[in-house]
């Protein structure tokens, strides 16, 4: 049984460093101006034998509005409520403050189990802030230091007996099932499970909707939302079973052209967000249908395409369209003639706010992910490789008669093939666009990147290079018989 922990304070009290430390990885962004949390980040926790849950939270502000501070408050008020512990952490640096104060009243009618933590704690300084955190009825303070790894040991004895009591509420409330045991095709597509979910990368250009889009398909308020650009910092991730289908869908930072991005932790933010892109299976490009197809959007597409990902671009804000079938059959023309790499990819129409399109979204992601697995056998390929062959053979650059003996498919995800040739370096890219996209209508594999490779197969005879062989024995005799 695997508890949750959520990690709670003041901004810049150092909650997204312990984060880091009890995942073992830099997930979450670190930086030393306040308020860079802002939505609710999941990861695998670990000290020593002992696992859980952790959520990183944005820092409590004293704001109860509507403003950007005010929802994330609400946010992580949420996540504390939904959390089995909490892990409250102080600065022990700046002190016990009264918003510290504040906080721990309303933690303990929010959660039962509430863990206190001074943070900064390295030294004698920071003994006067320990005596203080007492007046915070919350019980003895951890001293820790997330940055340098102390105190995770005395953290790790508080949570134990925790762990160990939910681990028995668990196992008396589990209801009897029987295993099912399967056995496992290497060869064949994989299938989205619990333990391996679908994983989808939502990017886009600021405001574009992407959280409000994931909010409305996992069914909840679960991202930070509002009418601000540039909201989302983190990649996000939230697990959700979509009409069947287990996934993991990544929430990422807005992504502006690269000459306006100054500061460093937009900088953070993008960078966050491609690693997300390089680690998906399925990337949505989420478009705004008031400004498509703008030149950043072409380029994240096409970044996608270069990372092998199959790509699914969606349109967002359709219930404001008011010419929908022009609107639609522009958006087609522009796809076609500006994303040539992605000919044949899915298109979709979507309302993050509304939820209308989101079964023709899953669809589409379902679609892509299919054809992004797809194997063609050699014997198909062949077949294939000689009626293109006798539809249009390769051109004879110099006067060489360029030979395709043989075609056969390497690996998925993304497709990739190659063909052994004769001169290789000396076939025209053109005829290799022939080739893909002769693979891409005849395998029915519209959209997804498809990997072209053509390879020498080379000359068996060994003396091909050599400029004179050496004289054999034999020849040597023959030749001092004749006197030669």
């Amino acid at each position: 049984m695997s508890f949750t922990l959520a990690i709670v304070g003041r901004p810049n009290v150092g909650k997204s460093t312990l984060f880091n430390r009890l995942v073992g990885k830099k997930l979450a962004l670190v930086d030393d101006q306040p308020g860079v949390t802002r939505d609710l980040r999941e990861g695998q926790g670990r000290i020593a034998d002992l696992r859980f849950t952790v959520i990183d939270s944005a820092g409590l502000e004293d704001a109860t509005d509507d403003s950007l501070q005010g929802r994330m408050r609400r946010l992580t008020e949420r996540a504390v409520e939904m959390a089995d512990v909490c892990l409250f952490m102080i600065d022990a640096r700046a002190g016990l403050l009264p918003a510290d104060e504040v906080f721990a009243d309303i933690l303990r009618k929010k959660n039962a189990n509430v863990i206190l933590a001074a943070n900064k704690a390295e030294g004698k300084a920071a003994d006067s802030t320990i005596l203080e955190a007492f007046a915070l009825g919350l019980g003895e303070p951890i001293r820790l230091s997330a940055e340098h790894g102390e105190g995770l040991g005395e953290l790790m004895d508080r949570l134990r007996p925790l762990s160990e009591a939910f681990a028995a509420r668990e196992e008396a409330n589990a209801p009897e099932t029987d295993v099912d045991v399967g056995d496992d095709d290497e060869d064949a597509p994989r299938i989205p499970t619990k333990a391996k979910p679908l994983q989808i990368a939502v990017v886009g250009r600021p405001n574009a909707g992407k959280s409000t889009l994931i909010n409305k398909i996992i069914g909840e308020e679960r991202l930070l939302t509002g009418p601000e650009a540039g909201i989302t910092r983190d990649a996000i991730s939230v697990s959700q079973e979509w009409d069947g289908v287990p996934m993991r869908i990544f929430d990422t930072a807005g992504m502006r052209k690269k000459a306006k991005v100054q500061e460093k932790l937009e900088k953070l933010s993008v960078s966050d967000g491609l690693r997300a892109v390089k680690f998906a299976e399925v990337v949505v490009v989420l478009l705004d249908v008031e400004i498509p197809f703008e030149q950043q959007d072409l380029r994240i597409a096409d970044l996608a395409e270069r990372e092998g990902r199959a790509v699914v671009v969606a349109v967002n804000k359709w219930d404001v369209e008011t010419e929908k079938q022009s609107k639609l059959k522009d958006l087609r023309q522009s796809f076609e003639r500006l994303l040539p790499q992605l000919k044949g990819a899915p298109l979709v129409t979507v309302s993050a706010k509304t939820g209308k399109g989101l079964d023709r979204l899953h669809q589409a992601i379902m679609r892509a992910h299919d054809v992004w697995n797809r194997r063609v056998s050699t014997a198909h390929l062949n077949r294939w490789l000689t009626g293109m062959l006798e539809q249009h053979p390769p051109p004879a650059p110099g006067g060489r008669r360029i030979k395709m003996r043989y075609a056969t498919q390497v690996k998925t995800r993304p497709p990739a093939f190659v063909v052994m040739t004769s001169f290789p370096d000396m076939v025209p890219e053109s005829y290799k666009r022939y080739l893909v996209n002769g693979l891409r209508e005849d395998f029915d594999m519209p959209g997804t990147p498809i990997r072209l490779y053509l390879r020498d197969q080379g000359d068996k005879n060994p003396y091909k290079d050599k400029k004179s062989a050496q004289p054999s024995r034999l020849s040597k005799h023959l030749k001092k018989n004749r006197g030669e």
